[in-house]
């Protein structure tokens, strides 16, 4: 019926397919590769989950500072309001009562600068104009009173 040669063929190639068939199942069913499969699908849950948390932190922080800035801004409006209306409504007194008090409290009110207290420091501005300021490598010696910098007089 059939050659001896196409017998031992045939039991070669279902030798040959089996043990790639067991091959295949080994590595698919092995507990070692069921494990690395497992531990990548819990590291891919922890890498969304993490995401989704630094997400959500992200949206608190952004909407907390939404609303500290508009608090800060309707404070503002309701001591603009009450400072407007009290120097409309009262007399002179309450009214620089209720700004000295916004004064002392921090909130902020026109800046006053008076530029006549500014002046530069005096350790660098010459003391009369052409003379040498303080810092000055020759500041303080006289003439003809020369030293040598960083020597060291031994006797």
């Amino acid at each position: 019926m059939f050659s001896l040669i196409t017998l031992i063929g045939a039991s070669v190639a279902a030798l040959i397919l089996g043990c790639i068939i067991g091959a295949v199942l080994t590595r698919t069913l092995s507990p070692q590769e069921q494990k690395a499969r497992d531990l990548e699908s819990k590291l891919q849950d922890s890498e969304k989950q993490l995401s989704q948390y630094q997400q959500e932190v992200t949206q608190h922080f952004a909407q907390t500072a939404n609303l500290v800035n508009s608090l800060t801004q309707s404070y503002k409006d309701v001591h603009e309001h009450l400072v407007s209306d009290a120097l409309k409504l009262a007399n002179v007194d309450i009214s620089r009562q209720l700004l000295n008090s916004s004064e002392a409290n921090g909130l902020p009110t026109e800046p006053k600068i008076d530029e006549s207290e500014f002046e530069p420091p005096k350790d660098w501005a010459p003391k009369t104009p052409g003379s040498e300021g303080t810092l000055s490598e020759s500041f303080g010696l006289k003439e003809g009173d020369e030293q040598e910098p960083d020597t060291i007089k031994v006797s």
